[in-house]
């Protein structure tokens, strides 16, 4: 399968990438505050949401097919975690809504694009990545 990158997903990296490495700690914490809120039906039953424990901060996020045929991406992740908020929604905004297919030709390394090496921790940087890998281990999983 060949790596690439959504156009949604495209255009927050060059948001990231066309600013100064101060400025783009303060754009994924603007980002932690857009991150959607849980559906009433994973807020009342979180045991429907998995964790993903390489995050410092608890995350848990979960994966469905829409009607469509389009993913659907839902997260939640305390206020208090804005690094982690913010990583989710930039998943969030750059993933969801697309089909299986452009979700798993997402690269891996997606998260070392948005230039934060120097701003974050690596364990940080890891979290992220290792959501974007739970996000293609759940569309795997629809089937």
């Amino acid at each position: 399968m060949t790596t690439q990158i959504p156009s949604a997903l495209q255009e927050i990296i060059e948001d990231f990438q066309g600013i100064s490495e101060a400025e783009r700690l303060e754009l994924l914490l603007e980002f932690s505050e857009s991150l959607p809120e849980l559906p009433e039906r994973f807020a009342e039953h979180p045991e429907l949401l998995e964790q993903v424990v390489e995050c410092q901060s608890p995350l848990f996020l979960t994966v469905e097919r829409e009607d469509s045929g389009a993913v659907a991406l839902y997260f939640s992740a305390p206020p208090e975690a804005p690094t982690t908020r913010g990583f989710a929604s930039v998943l969030h905004e750059g993933l969801n809504g697309l089909t299986e297919e452009e979700i798993l030709a997402v690269p891996d390394d997606m998260p070392h694009q948005l230039g934060l090496e120097r701003a974050i921790t690596p364990l940080r940087l890891r979290g992220m990545t290792a959501m974007l890998g739970r996000i293609k281990r759940g569309v795997r999983e629809l089937g």
